[in-house]
C-alpha cells in the first residue's frame, strides 16, 4: 500500500469526520443543553437531502439547494418540536426514545409517499467538479469544500455558544431553567431556536452528502448511529468534543475499512469508544465537567 493511497484515505477520513460533525453538532447541543434524546435528527438529515435534491432538479442550482435544504429541515424540526416533542422535555429518556423512534417511522413513510421508492441523485456543481492537488495527491474539490464548510461551522458555533448573549441564554437555560426565566430569559423560545438550529445543521449535512451518496428513504439511520457515537465520545453538549470525536471516528472508520475489512473497520469505532469511555466516562470534553 503506497503513501498516496494512505494520504487520500486520510483526507477521506477527515472529510467524513467533518460531515459527521455537521450531523452531530445539533444532536449534542440538543442532548447536552436541553437534556432531550432526539433520534429524529437522522430524519431531518434525510429531509435536508431530499429538499436539496428536489430543488436542484427543479432549478438546476446547487447553490439554491444549499440554501433551501437547511431551511426545510429547520421548518420540519420546528414543526415537529412545537407539535409533539416539546411535550416530552421533562419526561424520562425512555419516553423520548420511544416518541422519536416512532417519529422516524412516520417521517420515513411520509417521505416515501411524497418522493417514491426510487433514490434521487444530485449532480456536483461545475465549480467543484474538479480536483485539487494536496500533498501531491489529486483530491476531489467538492470533498475539500465539505471540509472547509464543516470547519467554518465549528468556529461559528463555538463563538455563538461561548461568546455571545444568545449563547449565554442557552447555557443559562440549560443550567437552571427557573432562575433563567426569572431573569427574563424566554427559555422555551431559546430552546425552540436551538432545536431549529440543530435541525438546520442536519439539513446542511444532508444536502452536502447528496452528491456523494444516493438520496433515499432511510438514509438518516446509519449516520445517526455514528452521530450518537460522536456525541458520546466527545462529551454530551460539547462542540469542541463533537469536532474532535467526529474527526477520530471518520479517520478510524475510513482507515479501518481500507487497511482491515469493512466489518472490522466498523467494529474499530466501537472498540475505540469503549476504550475512551473506560478512561473518561463522560467523554473527552464533557460540557458540564
Amino acid at each position: 500500500m503506497n503513501a498516496s493511497l494512505i494520504t487520500e484515505q486520510m483526507l477521506n477520513g477527515v472529510q467524513l469526520g467533518v460531515m459527521l460533525f455537521l450531523m452531530s453538532a445539533g444532536l449534542t447541543l440538543v442532548f447536552g443543553i436541553m437534556n432531550f434524546i432526539n433520534l429524529t435528527h437522522g430524519s431531518l438529515y434525510m429531509i435536508g437531502a431530499f429538499a436539496g435534491a428536489a430543488t436542484q432538479a427543479a432549478t438546476g442550482s446547487f447553490l439554491l439547494a444549499i440554501v433551501v435544504a437547511p431551511l426545510a429541515a429547520a421548518i420540519a424540526g420546528l414543526a415537529l418540536e412545537s407539535a409533539l416533542l416539546k411535550r416530552f422535555y421533562g419526561r424520562d429518556h425512555l419516553d423520548q426514545v420511544l416518541v422519536t423512534f416512532g417519529s422516524i417511522l412516520a417521517l420515513n413513510e411520509a417521505t416515501r409517499m411524497i418522493f417514491g421508492l426510487t433514490p434521487l441523485r444530485m449532480s456536483l456543481p461545475p465549480a467543484l467538479s474538479g480536483h485539487v492537488e494536496i500533498f501531491g495527491v489529486p483530491y476531489p474539490a467538492f470533498r475539500l469544500a465539505i471540509l472547509v464548510v464543516g470547519l467554518v461551522v465549528a468556529l461559528c458555533l463555538y463563538f455563538i455558544i461561548m461568546r455571545t448573549r444568545i449563547g449565554m441564554w442557552v447555557r443559562a437555560g440549560a443550567s437552571n431553567r427557573p432562575i433563567a426565566s426569572a431573569m427574563g430569559v424566554n427559555v422555551p423560545l431559546v430552546f425552540a431556536a436551538l432545536f431549529g438550529a440543530g435541525a438546520a445543521l442536519a439539513g446542511l449535512a444532508g444536502v452536502m452528502a447528496g452528491p456523494i451518496l444516493s438520496v433515499q428513504v432511510g438514509m438518516g439511520e446509519p449516520i445517526l448511529i455514528l452521530a450518537l457515537v460522536v456525541t458520546v465520545i466527545g462529551g454530551v453538549g460539547s462542540i469542541r468534543g463533537a469536532l474532535v470525536a467526529a474527526l477520530l471516528v471518520g479517520v478510524v472508520d475510513t482507515l479501518g475499512r481500507v487497511l482491515l475489512t469493512p466489518a472490522l473497520g466498523s467494529m474499530a469505532i466501537f472498540v475505540m469508544m469503549a476504550a475512551i469511555l473506560a478512561i473518561r466516562p463522560k467523554g473527552l470534553f464533557p460540557a458540564h465537567g
